[in-house]
């Protein structure tokens, strides 16, 4: 299976959680549903994610198996590839011995590959505290430099390391910082964030995949957890009220979308499939939402692109200037789609 776009590969050892990640991710499986409904790998599994027109690439999600040895075509033109490993499955030293051994063949590939390694699995009787997590993570990225100097060659390669689970959002903001590396045009949109929010006195601001709740981008300043949390979850909220109230064709989507009112029917089978494959049909050009908090805090979706959202948090003080506000967006939002455009289509 060939295909033009940008390919991330996902490699690790069986058990790892690398198709859950997968799944959860890209397909709305629920985290709880991964533990009986998948299979291991048996042979490399494609999937195209092409869901908006910023960030398209695809996955290949590799058997825990697989013989790297055999195979270092796959690592031309390849600019990062994901390890999954299992940080509950103590020792670790075959595990990282497979790490060390496949960033030393990319990296004759493709010396400026970025590598990164997804800790998963941080979410059991061993990491009840955050204390717990990082020095798990801590002695991960030693035992990994003390590999990769046995290796001539390693010692300039890029790689990050992140905490993950698939019950939380820690999964989503990892892969969302992979997903940052293939998009051509991203320090332009990350100036374009931080003039508006400088000019609209915003908190932070994300733009987001719909389809997987990724963020593309965002401005300079530091991402607080809770706040990215919030962001991600009115994403959720505005495609299930969307779902519920919307009952409109979306032109602009290749579904067929069925009246709200259909939605609802008799059997509890249909209504699942309306929300895990239709409600995305909702989301249109006058997709917009504000949810005010009790803290004075204002979170704000704007539709910015098929499959784009801007969310942003802000004050009520400045969210007071509201027409101000969605005037700027626009001005953004038209940067946006003329950057695509002149990118033409992939």
């Amino acid at each position: 299976m060939s295909s033009p776009l940008p390919k991330v590969l996902l490699f690790g050892p069986r058990r790892s959680g690398k198709s859950s990640i997968k799944q959860v991710l890209f397909s709305k499986m629920s985290p709880h549903e991964t533990l009986f409904r998948l299979e291991s790998t048996p042979t490399p599994q494609h999937l195209i994610v092409d869901t908006n027109r910023l960030s398209q690439f695809e996955l290949i999600d590799f058997p825990g198996d697989w013989d790297e040895a055999s195979n270092n075509p796959i690592f031309l033109g390849l600019s990062c590839f994901v390890f999954v490993l299992d940080a509950q499955d103590e020792p670790y030293d075959l595990v990282l011995s497979y790490l060390t051994n496949l960033i030393s063949k990319a990296t004759k590939v493709n010396p400026r590959i970025h590598v990164h390694v997804f800790i998963n699995k941080v979410d059991g009787e061993l990491f009840l505290s955050e204390e717990a997590k990082y020095d798990c993570r801590r002695d991960i990225v030693s035992l990994v430099q003390e590999e990769m100097e046995t290796f001539q060659g390693l010692d300039n390669v890029n790689v990050e390391y992140y905490l993950t689970s698939i019950y939380d959002h820690s999964v989503y903001e990892s892969f969302s910082k992979v997903v940052q590396k293939l998009v051509p045009a991203l320090n332009t949109i990350e100036s374009l964030l931080n003039v508006l929010v400088e000019r609209n006195g915003m908190e932070k601001a994300f733009l987001f995949d719909v389809a997987s709740k990724l963020y593309i981008s965002t401005d300079s300043n530091p991402v607080d957890a809770a706040g990215y949390e919030l962001c991600s979850d009115m994403i959720d909220v505005v495609l299930d009220v969307s779902g519920i109230y919307g009952g409109r064709h979306n032109s602009d989507s290749n579904r067929e979308i069925d009246d709200g009112s259909k939605g609802e029917g008799e059997g509890g089978e249909q209504d699942k499939s309306v929300t895990e494959e239709e409600k995305n049909g909702y989301y249109d050009s006058e997709s917009c939402a504000a949810i005010h908090l009790s803290n004075g805090i204002v979170l704000y979706l704007k539709e910015v692109e098929s499959m784009l959202a801007l969310v942003c948090l802000t004050r009520e003080e400045s969210f007071g200037r509201r027409g101000l506000v969605d005037y700027n967006i626009g001005v953004f939002k038209e940067a946006i789609k003329k950057m695509i455009e002149v990118a033409g289509p992939k």
